[in-house]
């Protein structure tokens, strides 16, 4: 038995249909409020979707499959009905029970649909169906507050709405907040638009993560074009997923956001991480070798590569080069999560998993990956 507890940093709930259940329809219109309807799909087979106006917008594909990736592996993006849901996919206990049967004792636990909605061109919408995911979510995390940190979602379309609801996000005891990968097009996250909303999440102590998939609308005219239809990922997309979360942080590091912010933290999530030392090689050359690329200059005297060690992290599942790598990267920016209830994850074999990509790693290290670091950003007294 492990001297301390195994905490998963990405674990989600899959949002029931009631999930929205705190939005007036009468003043923002019931076609308006996303709806789940029973579908066909080309083979007969029935299956759930998230429906706005009519419009298909998400399948419940591939999020409620846990464990199917062991049984039969073509089987890992078929259509489901929300009443094959298990109950730890949006029931506070039963999600302990879970994770526990996987070896894990608390977990950060992010939104599943919800933040897909942020391809929604409707700006109000997504403020509207935040804040009433948001309402669930705090309810949610109410019943084991000290195993189960909730983590909101937020628009950042409008800055002054995006604080108000960060603030009511610490409020109702959650423990950070989603924020969307990439924002819309011409709104860079290198933009002074943002600085109240950094200066917003440092004082709160709020984490703000950037989770795969999470663009707004009009970022990619292949994204919107493939996200709700088969295949769900593109091959050539998902393996370069990363290339988002790379340019934001990039963005925000360049712009001296954590200069300014140095209470700030923001993390990558589902990306994997041995994308990092890449990256951070070539922003230290950059920022060193190629100034007039970088209108930017630390009054700190630190290097790009710096501020990720003091400021960002990134949350991975099984990617073992990254583990071989934590040198450059620095173990104390990795963070470890099961994906629990999704078809990716691990669950319910994480513990055979981490003993196979964490093998020869240092006990030192390893605690840290798999406790320590997710303990003190997210306040976990287990």
């Amino acid at each position: 038995m492990l001297p301390y507890t195994v905490i998963s940093a990405d674990s989600h709930v899959v949002e029931p249909p009631d999930v929205y259940r705190s939005i007036d329809k009468k003043k923002y219109g019931a076609h308006r409020v996303p709806t789940v309807v029973r579908k066909i799909d080309a083979k007969g087979a029935p299956y759930d979707a998230w429906c706005i106006d009519g419009k298909e917008y998400i399948k419940n594909v591939g999020v409620v499959n846990a464990g199917v990736r062991f049984e039969d592996k073509s089987k890992i993006a078929d259509g489901a009905l929300w009443e094959n849901a298990p109950k730890g996919a949006y029931e506070p206990t039963a999600m302990l029970q879970a994770l526990q049967q996987d070896g894990i004792g608390g977990a950060v636990v992010q939104a599943t649909n919800t933040f897909f909605f942020y391809h929604w061109e409707d700006s109000e919408m997504i403020d509207v169906v935040c804040a009433s995911f948001n309402d669930w979510m705090g309810e949610f995390c109410k019943v084991h507050p000290d195993r189960i940190k909730g983590i909101g979602a937020v628009n950042v379309d409008d800055i002054d709405i995006a604080c108000r609801e960060l603030e009511r996000c610490a409020r109702l005891g959650l423990s950070g907040s989603l924020i969307p990968v990439a924002p819309l097009p011409g709104r860079p996250y290198r933009d002074p638009m943002y600085e109240k909303l950094w200066q917003t999440a440092a004082a709160l102590e709020m984490p703000l993560l950037m989770h795969i998939a999470s663009h707004r609308a009009g970022v990619s005219a292949e994204i919107d074009a493939v996200w709700k239809s088969e295949p769900i990922w593109p091959a050539g997309m998902r393996p370069t997923q990363d290339y988002w979360v790379r340019y934001a942080m990039t963005d925000m590091i360049f712009a001296g956001v954590f200069e300014r912010n140095p209470g700030l933290r923001v993390g990558s999530v589902e990306h994997e991480i041995s994308w990092a030392p890449h990256w951070l090689r070539n922003m230290d050359y950059t920022y060193e070798e190629r100034p007039q690329y970088i209108p930017f200059k630390s009054k700190e005297r630190m290097l790009p590569s710096d501020y990720w060690r003091r400021n960002l992290f990134g949350v991975f599942t099984e990617d073992d080069i990254g583990v071989r790598c934590r040198d450059v990267i620095g173990v104390d920016n990795m963070m470890w999560g099961n994906d629990y209830p999704h078809s990716e994850s691990t669950w319910p074999r994480s513990m055979q998993y981490l003993d196979k990509f964490l093998a020869g790693v240092p006990e030192e290290d390893r605690r840290k990956i798999l406790h320590d670091n997710v303990s003190r950003i997210f306040k976990f007294t287990i």
